[in-house]
């Protein structure tokens, strides 16, 4: 189910969350992520907020659809040259052997715990055989909101390896890192490249 509470507070902040990703040059994670995708690559970005990382896969001559539950998130991705960006929930991920790729950079920290089985299946699906499948989440355990009002589940890299094996994929290396995000807070995260 979709928390409106969270939505609500990426509608009003969207300005000030698109200020926060940079513009100029992808992520190492993204670049990466980019560089193991195939040429002219279908690439579902999933939770796209304003559009940042779509932005840059499009730039790498990707096919880009983008989705978000914010009709602000929405807008601000909508205006980018070259991405199709429309709004949905997690529960809309459909289809089969669709993409080449999926980037869910921090995005389905937002759903419960309980859906997470479903919602990663459903990427399983819709990823082609072999396919590229990135996440990354808050590191920690439990559930709760930030001082902003949005839920947040947070998971351990044993807890959210054992998630994505029971989905059908094979996980990659993790990554690590601290940053400050919408809320001011220091936060630790971990993100993973799996294949479908």
């Amino acid at each position: 189910m979709t928390d409106h509470e969270t939505i609500a507070v990426y509608d009003t902040r969207a300005g000030d969350y698109a200020k926060l990703e940079p513009s100029e040059a992808p992520s190492d994670t993204l670049a990466a992520f980019i560089k193991t995708l195939p040429d002219g690559a279908r690439v579902l970005d999933l939770g796209c907020g304003p559009g940042s990382s779509a932005r840059h896969m499009v730039r790498a001559g990707c096919v880009v659809d983008a989705l978000d539950a914010s009709a602000e998130m929405i807008e601000l991705a909508s205006s980018i040259d070259g991405v199709t960006a429309r709004q949905a929930s997690f529960d809309d991920i459909s289809g089969a052997a669709l993409y080449d790729g999926v980037w869910a950079n921090f995005s389905l920290l937002h759903a419960a715990r309980t859906d997470m089985p479903k919602h990663l299946a459903a990427i399983h699906t819709a990823l082609k055989p072999g396919g590229l499948f990135h996440i990354a989440v808050k590191e920690g355990s439990g559930e709760g909101r930030d001082n902003l009002g949005r839920h947040y589940t947070y998971y351990t890299e044993s807890g959210l390896t054992a998630l994505l094996q029971t989905a059908g994929y094979s996980v990659g290396p993790y990554r690590r890192g601290r940053d400050k995000g919408l809320s001011g807070t220091d936060d630790n995260w971990i993100s993973v490249t799996a294949h479908a």
